[in-house]
């Protein structure tokens, strides 16, 4: 049995997509099992737990060999440098006599020690944690998500410009979700080596710019890149309900991946590019003009 947490957002669902496609019994960790409904419908068995539930994470842990690992974010309006350390920690206490054999878990590119700069240092601290416990890990350290710019559609779409905190021509590694479970899911089924970190991103490198064109290209019309001012990145965060706390350690973050990327020169590489997964995103709308 393989266990997938956080199993119905855009990774943990693909992860388990892909398992279940090889034919792999899954249990899928979520605090909201209707919304696992289409991987129940294919067979996946839904384990309602609460990251926080330690006690109740291990024995969900202790019905399997083999789990994906995935620290949920935060809540936007809380001190999300602090709640996500609480549930890194969490999932490391459950791993304590869980008699799991081998995790897959999902951390950043970038990741690195620092001063609340987001997932950048706590997902830096998930890695270490993992380090420090014999159950073997293989530790994915994934791009920009694709998924990440979901929310910029409707915009595209509507305004015909798509808003961005990070420099329009600033080439980052980005990925689709769907490269991701597909990876995780051949590391989980691989037999257990060691603590080995894996850097995976999509075909190329992509910058916001790129994203506009690829919004453009799927609508039908021009759609161009509102560069947010970096003395205007904390406003802006706060803008979309962010907590001062979590605005603060998201400007922090993103000043980090601007100011110092550090990012490998042989990734492990998915096949889905931008263009395809903003197609599918992206559909021109009815009474809207392109």
């Amino acid at each position: 049995m393989f266990i997938v947490t956080s199993g119905t957002g855009h990774v943990g669902s693909a992860v388990a997509a892909a398992l279940l496609d090889a034919g792999e019994p899954v249990t899928i960790v979520s605090r909201n099992p209707a919304k696992a409904k289409a991987l129940k419908d294919r067979g996946a068995t839904i384990a309602s737990v609460d990251v926080h539930d330690v006690d109740g994470l291990r024995q969900v842990f202790r019905s399997g060999r083999r789990a994906f690992l995935l620290n949920p974010p935060a809540d936007v309006a809380s001190d999300t440098d602090v709640e996500e350390r609480r549930t890194v920690t969490c999932l490391l206490e459950a791993l304590d006599g869980s008699g799991l054999e081998k995790v897959v878990a999902e951390s950043t590119m970038g990741a690195r020690p620092g001063d609340r700069i987001g997932d950048l240092s706590v997902l830096y601290g998930f890695e270490q944690g993992l380090r420090r416990q014999a159950i073997r890990a293989d530790i994915i350290r994934a791009g920009y998500y694709f998924s990440n710019w979901d929310a910029m559609a409707e915009p595209a779409s509507r305004d015909g410009a798509i808003t961005s905190m990070l420099p329009a021509d600033l080439k980052l590694p980005m990925v689709a979700p769907e490269d991701i479970g597909r990876i995780a899911a051949r590391f989980l089924r691989e037999p257990p080596s060691g603590h080995d970190i894996h850097f995976v991103e999509g075909p190329e490198r992509y910058s916001p710019r790129d994203v506009a064109a690829a919004f453009g290209v799927a609508l039908g019309r021009d759609v161009d890149v509102k560069e947010v001012p970096r003395a205007n990145w904390e406003d802006q965060f706060k803008a979309l309900g962010f907590s001062p706390a979590a605005a603060d350690a998201y400007a922090r973050m993103t000043a980090a991946t601007v100011d110092n990327p550090d990012y490998p020169d042989d990734p492990i590489r998915g096949s889905i590019t931008l263009q395809a997964y903003i197609g599918n995103l992206a559909r021109p709308r009815p009474g809207i003009p392109s």
